[in-house]
Formats: C-alpha cells, sequence, structure tokens
C-alpha cells in the first residue's frame, strides 16, 4: 500500500520543534517501509520546492501538495499531537474510504 505518514509540522513552530516533528514523521516513514509498504510524507515533498520558490510561497505549496498526494494514498498512518494539516491529510484520505492507523503496530504487514 501507498500509506500517508501524517503528523505535526508546525508552520508557526519553532525551526527546532519543526525539526522534531519531521524526524517523528521520517521515522515512522522508515517503519511503515520495513513493514513492506511506500511511505508518503506531504512536508517532504513541499519543503524542497518551498526552498527554491521561498518562503513567501509557503502556504500556497504546502497543504496543495499535500493534499495532491493524499489523493493518490491509499491509507493513512497519523501520528503527534494536535495538526489541522495532517488532520485535513486524514480526512482527505477518509473521504475515498481509505483507512486511518493511529499507531505502527496497527499497520500490516504487506504480502510479499
Amino acid at each position: 500500500m501507498w500509506i500517508m505518514v501524517a503528523g505535526p509540522f508546525g508552520s508557526t513552530a519553532t525551526d527546532e520543534q519543526r525539526s522534531i516533528n519531521q524526524k517523528a514523521t521520517n521515522a515512522a516513514a522508515l517503519a511503515v517501509w520495513k513493514k513492506g509498504h511506500v511511505p508518503v510524507i506531504g512536508v517532504n515533498n513541499a519543503l524542497p520546492m518551498i526552498e527554491v520558490a521561498g518562503v513567501e510561497h509557503y502556504e500556497a505549496l504546502m497543504m496543495p501538495m499535500s493534499l495532491a498526494l493524499a489523493e493518490r494514498c491509499d491509507t493513512v498512518l497519523r501520528i503527534g499531537g494536535v495538526s489541522g494539516g495532517a488532520d485535513r491529510e486524514v480526512d482527505a484520505i477518509v473521504a475515498r474510504g481509505g483507512l486511518v492507523y493511529r499507531d505502527i503496530g496497527e499497520v500490516p504487514e504487506a504480502g510479499r
């Protein structure tokens, strides 16, 4: 499965908190990969473009890119605390009938 890993990033968080959040999301993505699935993280796809376009394009790129990726995912692993953006990713996947996992232990091993 293609599994979106959705968690807090924080457009208003400190650089340190964003780094902590991104590391947690990346760690969860690695765990998804180890179970035999393809992890997808919206933040990781949007940030390189924002870096090139400039921070003033953050709002125009971050959520639209994340939601476009959510439309391609089979399910979502929702991690961490409060996050309106992560909840929007979850809502997009659920609206198409996708499952929501709240813990890596809920993610099944892929049939290899």
